[in-house]
């Protein structure tokens, strides 16, 4: 459920580190407790964002919820297909349903995020789980 090549956000971002680029989503227990997504506001191409700062929102049938970014960078490609199809993160959370990708200033800040394992004993911590 959690893949171990990434790494995560404990606000349930999943970041995949590509090269010298950062792919970002949210992650499958996000995407699950907040129901059908229908909308997605993220930044496009060139925008500054900040780890652990906000840089859109997801909304869905229950509520809106911000996306926060896992690393400091410049935003270097969106994904214009949840324009049109926002329930892509709701079918394929870890591969279409992707956000953005980051170009980060120091792609080293990747590997202070949370281990699959670390991510996962945090999921099971929390209430209802």
């Amino acid at each position: 459920m959690y893949p171990e090549d990434l790494r995560y956000t404990s606000e349930h971002e999943w970041a995949r580190r590509e090269g010298d680029s950062v792919r970002v989503g949210i992650t499958h227990f996000a995407q699950d407790s907040l129901g059908d997504i229908v909308y997605v506001d993220i930044p496009g191409p060139g925008t500054a964002v900040n780890a652990g700062q906000r840089f859109g929102e997801v909304e869905s049938t229950k509520s809106v919820s911000d996306l926060f970014s896992p690393v400091s960078g410049e935003i270097a490609e969106r994904n214009g297909a949840l324009e049109e199809a926002p329930e892509l993160v709701n079918q394929d959370p870890y591969g279409e349903g992707w956000m953005v990708v980051i170009k980060p200033s120091n792609i080293g800040d990747v590997d202070a995020l949370l281990s699959p394992g670390d991510y996962k004993a945090l999921v099971e911590a929390q209430p209802g789980n």
